[in-house]
């Protein structure tokens, strides 16, 4: 079975558009495609507890973004703001370059 390509990369800004965080903003940190999950800057925060370690010589509970499904955010239109798809175009140079497609902005 294949995996769904995910058109979404790293440095990208992205709305989550369902979940607890619907409506939020950040910056796509890592992209996890065999997963179909990313890792976004400041959102899904959850709480995990840790042992002492060198990082937390106390341990206790930490919170760090845990992954987020690729379905549930949108890209950031550059041009107007607003939460838009991909596509993909073949410029005469003969590279493929992502746009958006509410506004026709390349992203690459």
């Amino acid at each position: 079975m294949t995996q769904p390509k995910v058109k979404i990369h790293k440095g990208d800004d992205v709305i989550v558009i369902a979940g607890k965080d619907r409506g939020k903003k950040g910056k796509v940190l890592a992209v996890y495609p065999r997963e179909t999950r990313l890792l976004v800057e400041g959102l899904n925060v959850v709480k995990k507890h840790v042992k002492p370690d060198a990082a937390h010589p106390d341990g206790g509970i930490v919170e760090q973004e845990a992954l987020i499904h690729v379905s549930n955010v949108a890209l950031i239109d550059p041009k107007s703001g607003e939460a838009t798809r991909i596509g993909f175009r073949i410029l005469e140079d003969g590279r493929k370059v992502r746009y958006a497609k509410k506004s026709g902005e390349l992203l690459d």
